[in-house]
């Protein structure tokens, strides 16, 4: 969220910051159950708090992308990434639900891993380049929009996550449907 206000101020190295400190962070989160399970510290509770603290550190990452999108007026991509966020937030509810019935549910193309990679390094790509090339824009005189500019580096990753999020999220509902009704759990 820091990095977004800062980077509405024009400067984009914090970006590329946002976007490295979600590269770190990502890295961490998947280290702590395997650490966890070799130090034998696994418990019910952390198992949950480690959801919890996913799901909140999600939803904020998507807070700052919405604002900072929103503030530079890219209202459609600031709309497509809470379509996004509302994606991830369901392919981690679905799972966590499913197992609660006793139903293993580990399908789909964008799970958490991918999602933070494909953040981490479009607003890493973006902040680097924004901050050598400065705008950059290509448009054609007779299109009312420009075709590319520096922010479709970010916003591009972001919409396939819109797109691929719900879908891996209606694949996870469909997978335990098919499970339900055969009663293989």
């Amino acid at each position: 969220v820091i990095g977004a206000e800062v980077g509405v101020r024009g400067d984009f190295r914090y970006i590329a910051w946002f976007g490295g400190i979600t590269l770190f962070a990502g890295i961490f989160d998947m280290l702590d159950g395997q650490l966890a399970r070799k130090t034998n510290q696994v418990s019910q509770f952390g198992a949950l708090f480690d959801s919890v603290l996913d799901r909140y550190s999600e939803m904020i990452m998507f807070l700052g992308i919405c604002y900072y999108l929103a503030s530079h007026d890219y209202f459609l991509s600031s709309l497509l990434s809470f379509i996004a966020m509302i994606g991830s937030i369901m392919v981690s509810y679905i799972r966590a639900r499913a197992e609660s019935l006793g139903i293993e549910c580990k399908v789909g193309i964008m799970q958490r891993p991918e999602r933070v990679l494909a953040i981490g390094i479009s607003a890493i790509l973006y902040g680097i380049i924004s901050y050598f090339t400065g705008p950059f824009k290509i448009i054609i005189d007779w299109i009312p929009f420009s075709l590319f500019e520096n922010i479709s580096i970010f916003t591009i990753p972001i919409f396939i996550m819109a797109v691929l999020t719900n879908y891996t999220a209606f694949q996870r509902l469909n997978h335990c449907k098919q499970k339900m009704q055969k009663n293989i759990y």
